[in-house]
This record gives C-alpha cells, sequence and structure tokens, in this order.
C-alpha cells in the first residue's frame, strides 16, 4: 500500500493522556473552563430556549438594551448569535466530555445530561431539533440555509453527542443526532421534494465524518460528501432558495458568495477568500473526505488552498482573517498588526484543518503550520487560568486590548477549551502499520494496530521550552510497524537515536518525518533532541506593516515584549540581526513558561526636546529586553505588547 493509499486518523481522545504543558492547561479547562461555559451560557439565557416546558423565550437581546447610539445593524447581528445558541451549548457539551476523560465531575456531568435531556423532550417526531426554528422564529425550517445555521447549529450538536458519547458510554444525544441526521437524509439529495443545498456556514461536513466513523454508519460520510459536492454548483442553490422564499438574491451582507465559500464548485476553488473560520470548516470536512474516499481531486484542491493561505495570508502566529468587517480575509500580505482580527476560533479551525490533511500521511508541510497555530494563534484566546478569554488576537496593542469574561458572539471560549482538552487526539495518528507523532509533549498514547497489535507510547518531554523528547514503547508482544516522528522544520541539527544507537535522520526522513520501520520490541527507547535556537523571522517584503521589522521564535513559540516587563514605548526597541539570548528565567507564575532577555538598542528621548520632527533620528542606547511567550500576554498586569520589532 503506498502511502497515498493509507489512512490516518487521529488517536481518540481517551487514548491519550498528557501531563506537562498540556496538562497544566487541561486542568484549568477541567477544573474552571468547563463550569464557567455552562454558567454563562445559561446566564444568557440558552437553557430556558431549548426548555420546551417553558414559553418561548423570544428574541432575548432586545434593541432597547444596547447603546442608543448603536446602528440597528448591530442589533441585527447581536440577534443573529441567538440564531446559533445550540452551537454554543454543543461546544460545551463536548469540552465537559473531554474534561471528563481526565477528571471525572458527576455535578458536570449531571449538568450535561439535563441539557441532554431537554434536547431529547425537544426533538420532534420526524427527528428534527433547533431550539430556535422551533421556540423563536417557527414555521421558517429549511427556508434559509444561506444564512440561517441550522446545518451549522447540528455539525456541532453531532460533534458533542459523540465525544459525550465516549466519554460516558450514555448513547441518549448520540441517539437524537442520529435520528437527526436520519431525517435530513430525507430531506436533502436530488429526488422529488428534496433541498440539493449546504449549509453557508460549513461544520456539518466534518461532523457527519466523525458521526459515521464512531456508528460505522456510510450514510452519514455519504451526505457529508453530497454537501461538499453540490456548494458552488451551478444553478446556484443560494440564488433559487431566495427566490423560493420571496427574497432577492443580491440581498446578500456581502454580495457575493466568496463569504461562505460557495462562489464556485470546491474543487475549482484556488484562492482562500471569505470568512476565515466558515473556510477552515469547510476544508476540514474535504481533506476528511479525501482521506475516506481516496479523493486526490479534493487533495489537489485542497493543497492550492494550502499554499495560498499559509503564503500569502496567515500571520506569523498562525493567526489568520485580518479583517473585523467580514472575519475573514482581505488581499494578499494585508496583515495589519494592531488591527488584526485574527479570531480565535479561526486559528482553532485551522488546527483541525492541518490535522486532517495528515490523514493521507504524515508531512512535514503540515504539521508544522498545525503546531505555529496551536501554541500561537489558538492557544492565546484562553487565560491561563481558564477564566477569561481573546475573541480577536492582534499582535500589537497600546494596552487596550484586554481579555473578557463573555461575548455576545461566544463562540471562541468554548472552541478553544474543547481544541486544549483534546489536544491528544492531534498529537498522534495511526493508520493500519503505522504510528505518527505530530506533536509532542509529556503524553502517552495507546495504539491497537491491524492485527490486534497493542502499543503504548510515552513521551518524557519538557518541550516547548526544551528539545530533549525521550519515546519509550510498551508491547505485550514484538511487532513490525513505522514509527513516523516529525522533524520541525525549524529544527536545524536535530538529532535521533534508538536504543542508544544513532540515526541518519537523512537517510530515514520522508516529508519531514523521521520514518522507523522495523520489528519493535517491549522497552524499545528513541531519543529525538530537537535544538531550540532563537531565530529572528522577517515578513515577506510585501507585507507593508512588518517592513523593517523582526519577530522571534523560539521552538514553536512566537515571542512577545509586554509592558509590564519592559515599560511604555516598546516601539523604540530595535532588535539586531543575530539577537543574542543573555538569559533565560523560568516563570512559575506563568505555567513554568521560559522568559528570554536580549541585549538590544532602545531608541531614547533625552536629547530629543520638544519638538515633534526634526531632522535627525533618536540617538539609540544599549537595554534589555524580556519576551514571553505571545500565549501568555495579557495574563499580568495589563499594558502594552509588541511581537514585530524595529530590525537593526
Amino acid at each position: 500500500m503506498t502511502s497515498s493509499e493509507k489512512q490516518f486518523r487521529p488517536v481518540a481522545v481517551p487514548a491519550v493522556s498528557v501531563g506537562g504543558f498540556w496538562g497544566k492547561w487541561q486542568d484549568a479547562v477541567c477544573d474552571e473552563t468547563a463550569s464557567i461555559l455552562l454558567d454563562r451560557c445559561i446566564a444568557a439565557g440558552m437553557l430556558k430556549a431549548i426548555d420546551p416546558d417553558q414559553p418561548s423565550p423570544g428574541v432575548v437581546i432586545p434593541f432597547h438594551s444596547m447603546s442608543p447610539s448603536k446602528p440597528e445593524s448591530e442589533h441585527k447581528a447581536r440577534v443573529s448569535t441567538q440564531m446559533f445558541w445550540d452551537s454554543d451549548f454543543a461546544k460545551s457539551i463536548e469540552t465537559i466530555a473531554y474534561a471528563l476523560y481526565r477528571k471525572p465531575n458527576a455535578e458536570l456531568e449531571r449538568r450535561a445530561d439535563e441539557i441532554i435531556d431537554l434536547y431529547e423532550k425537544l426533538q420532534q417526531p420526524d427527528g428534527y431539533v433547533n431550539s430556535w426554528f422551533q421556540r423563536v422564529q417557527t414555521g421558517r425550517r429549511w427556508t434559509n440555509l444561506r444564512d440561517h445555521h441550522e446545518l451549522y447549529c447540528a455539525g456541532h450538536m453531532i460533534e458533542a453527542a459523540v465525544a459525550y458519547f465516549q466519554a460516558t458510554g450514555k448513547r441518549k444525544f448520540l441517539d437524537i443526532m442520529c435520528r437527526y441526521v436520519d431525517y435530513m437524509l430525507t430531506v436533502f439529495g436530488h429526488g422529488p421534494g428534496q433541498l440539493p443545498g449546504y449549509c453557508g456556514h460549513p461544520e456539518i461536513e466534518l461532523a457527519l465524518v466523525k458521526l459515521a466513523r464512531v456508528t460505522g454508519n456510510r450514510k452519514y460520510m455519504d451526505l457529508s460528501k453530497f454537501f461538499v459536492d453540490e456548494r458552488g454548483t451551478q444553478p446556484h442553490f443560494f440564488d433559487n432558495e431566495a427566490i423560493r422564499d420571496g427574497r432577492s438574491p443580491k440581498d446578500y451582507h456581502f454580495n457575493n458568495y466568496e463569504y461562505s465559500q460557495a462562489h464556485l464548485p470546491v474543487r475549482e476553488q484556488k484562492k482562500v477568500v471569505g470568512h476565515a473560520v466558515r473556510a477552515m470548516y469547510l476544508y476540514s470536512g474535504m481533506a476528511d473526505l479525501a482521506t475516506e474516499y481516496h479523493d486526490d481531486s479534493l487533495t489537489s484542491a485542497l493543497e492550492t488552498l494550502w499554499d495560498d493561505l499559509t503564503t500569502k495570508q496567515m500571520y506569523v502566529t498562525g493567526g489568520i482573517g485580518p479583517a473585523a468587517s467580514n472575519e475573514g480575509f482581505t488581499d494578499y500580505y494585508d496583515l495589519p498588526n494592531e488591527t488584526a482580527y485574527a479570531e480565535t476560533c479561526a486559528s482553532v479551525a485551522l488546527v483541525f484543518w492541518a490535522s486532517r490533511m495528515l490523514g493521507r500521511g504524515p508531512n512535514r508541510r503540515f504539521a508544522d503550520i498545525m503546531e505555529q497555530a496551536l501554541y500561537n494563534g489558538a492557544l492565546t484566546g484562553l487565560a491561563m487560568d481558564g477564566k477569561t478569554f481573546f475573541y480577536d488576537n492582534p499582535l500589537e496593542s497600546t494596552g487596550k486590548h484586554h481579555r473578557w469574561k463573555w461575548h455576545h458572539c461566544p463562540c471562541c471560549p468554548p472552541n478553544i477549551a474543547r481544541l486544549v482538552a483534546s489536544v491528544g487526539s492531534y498529537m498522534y495518528a495511526a493508520s493500519d502499520r503505522d504510528i505518527a507523532v505530530h506533536l509532542y509533549g509529556e503524553s502517552t498514547a495507546r495504539f491497537e494496530l491491524a492485527g490486534g497489535a497493542k502499543v503504548q507510547l510515552a513521551q518524557k518531554t519538557a518541550y516547548p521550552y526544551e528539545g530533549a523528547v525521550y519515546l519509550s514503547l510498551g508491547l505485550a508482544a514484538p511487532s513490525r510497524f513505522a514509527l513516523s516522528l516529525r522533524i520541525p522544520e525549524w529544527a536545524e541539527g536535530a538529532t535521533l537515536a534508538v536504543n542508544g544507537e544513532a540515526l541518519d535522520l537523512k537517510a530515514v526522513e520522508v516529508d519531514g518525518y523521521a520514518r522507523i520501520e522495523r520489528d519493535w520490541k517491549d522497552g524499545d527507547a528513541v531519543v529525538l533532541d530537537l535544538p531550540l535556537a532563537l531565530r529572528p523571522l522577517h515578513a515577506h517584503p510585501k507585507v507593508r506593516q512588518d517592513a523593517g521589522r523582526v519577530s522571534l521564535m523560539r521552538g514553536p513559540l512566537v515571542y512577545c515584549a509586554e509592558e509590564v516587563d519592559n515599560g511604555a514605548d516598546l516601539s523604540t526597541l530595535h532588535i539586531g540581526g543575530t539577537p543574542k539570548v543573555a538569559g533565560t528565567t523560568v516563570l512559575d507564575d506563568m505555567n513554568g513558561a521560559v522568559a528570554l532577555d536580549l541585549d538590544v538598542r532602545r531608541d531614547t528621548v533625552k536629547d530629543w526636546g520638544n519638538a515633534l520632527y526634526r531632522s535627525t533620528p533618536p540617538q539609540a542606547e544599549p537595554a534589555k529586553v524580556r519576551l514571553v511567550p505571545y500565549h501568555l500576554w495579557d495574563n499580568r498586569e495589563p499594558g502594552a505588547m509588541l511581537v514585530w520589532f524595529q530590525a537593526q
């Protein structure tokens, strides 16, 4: 079987236990975030919205509750978020499910069961379940797939149902969603009276793959493929739907279907456009289908889109979508720092996509970006204590950007929480006779390969702050399989040894992974060393916002300067082309993060006087700057932050 024919699937969340760096983050989610998500969803009114025994709450964010200066368009935007409350509840339940793997919590489980019971009551005899269209906007079922998030909500509920079943063994939520999807199979298609449609906000596609995998029911996978194959085809479903509903197809808030990636059939799309989260969810579903159906046409399209995103439209943090206006993409090389939108959900979804691009075989091209987005663009969305969040993630701040407790569109908190709580499943993947290690971190993973071979793989490491990774294998009986270890592109001088015998990395490297195929036995040990040299990064010359500037990474981490360590006026700092680390400090109050102290130069105003402008530049004098990992900024005293520095 060739590499292109293999199907690598992520290891199930229960099969991986993590410690070290990720263990601390998971503990924060278990101890704080999971219950906070429910508390704040319920405070917003979501529990009443799904309870059929209570009167319909109607629209619970009335216009008069907002500032009179707020335009009606913002009111409509806020109301629209209530339309997808089911998805926020679902992601919260999914987070709880993953948290229960790590720390059983009877009270959290009881609260989740209560919500699931209400959805069971809400479900109609035909299987349909959606609180908005059953309780608020009745009679509008399936009338506006373009805008109304029906299938999007269903997708998140499916994901939650799968996770909760795997965590607790309870089938109720899973059965609810299977009934719902069985009903969808009668609604969507090309038969008489069926809708040849798809959702304006992709999500259902990747969720149906999860449902098919856990139930073994191929028809759920086929429905996902139907949604993907129909997208963007002519005659355009959204046009026909609008006419059928008495609306003008031209009455669309972004004037074209690029916003929802429905402007062309998916295999013809060459440029990443529109709403960033929608794009990433769509591509995630496409990648899953490419793996399951061995679909080279989908893989080819995705590789083109991948290059378009990562070479022209992605921040150094793995953040994507620079504009607030469409929560998405603008022009090539348009990457402003202070006004960067870079929604947490978008980086989370980029991790999803990258992980699924590894379904047809390990490839550093995708895994390196998965790691970059995970540690920087996504993780910054969650505070260390698990209690507050970022929605948008600028790379520069004058001190006015801070974490918030909640948001009228609360999609990001449960999204980053469910990713952190399930991160083990992104670290490893397996095919019949292969194990791939995509991410490094203290963990133990359990695999069952073809023929019943059971393998336990343990990592001992202080990664990402140290580069030494010790892997040990546990097997009941010797077994032959391939172990593939990612060698990050940045890890110059990496070394690898098996049972104390050094291997020639170049001789065993395949697509950026060290592939070691051999007869493995219990107790075999692999030692990988990844040098964590501080490295300066310069942006493409067409990125005007970063011209003459430099950013710094160490291993997978982007570093930044904060006012709390360095005082104000961070833009006066100059960092040389080969920055030298004067010292490192372990910050015990910041999850054991490693701070870097650098010798730099800093502009001074001592001799400047009162003039606003003058003909000579400011004097620069030697100084030190302390840098901390970007994902930890705004966890201490509020203040300014900077990622891109003046380059000397």
